[in-house]
């Protein structure tokens, strides 16, 4: 995996591009993405054309567990996908959930501009497909139903913190 242990954040690289390139191969890096992409639940029922347009709009990372992805108050700059692995979710609340493959994170500070609300660290090696905030934006207009169901699954996420906070404030377990 490329990973830079002295800025322990994910690499900017697109680890099938570099792959590619040692194998000497010219097959196109969108081809690799779109494999990745059939696999996340999120993209289910987009056509070749749409799974295109988001591998063009999007990259694809890997880090080993251990890398803090995203941290609390940082500006938010990207909005993730998991494509393996899985990541540790933390709040100021406490410890929140795991996040497995096919799960997104960082949409929050994409759609509000507000700095990042959680701390993500990878909990076993990652490979992620990153849409950077130039890109988000464009993503969403161009694919309307993959907004509906951010929206969707933001709206679970807000729902399930108002239960856990409402069971903290009764002291009964939230789970």
């Amino acid at each position: 995996m490329d990973f830079d242990p002295r800025t322990d954040r994910v690499p900017l690289n697109d680890p099938d591009e570099a792959e590619q390139a040692r194998a000497g191969e010219t097959v196109p890096s969108h081809d690799a993405r779109i494999r990745h992409l059939q696999r996340v639940p999120l993209f289910s029922g987009f056509d070749e054309d749409e799974l295109r347009r988001v591998a063009e709009l999007s990259r694809i990372a890997e880090a080993p567990a251990g890398t803090v992805v995203t941290q609390i108050g940082e500006p938010g700059d990207s909005f993730f996908i998991i494509i393996d692995g899985a990541v540790a979710v933390r709040t100021p609340v406490g410890a929140g959930s795991q996040l497995q493959p096919g799960d997104f994170f960082g949409e929050m500070s994409l759609l509000d501009g507000e700095p990042r609300s959680a701390t993500i660290v990878a909990t076993t090696d990652l490979r992620l497909l990153i849409v950077d905030r130039s890109h988000f934006w464009r993503l969403l207009d161009e694919a309307p139903d993959l907004l509906r169901r951010i929206l969707t699954i933001l709206s679970r996420r807000v729902r399930r913190l108002e239960q856990t906070v409402q069971a903290i404030l009764r002291g009964t377990n939230p789970t």
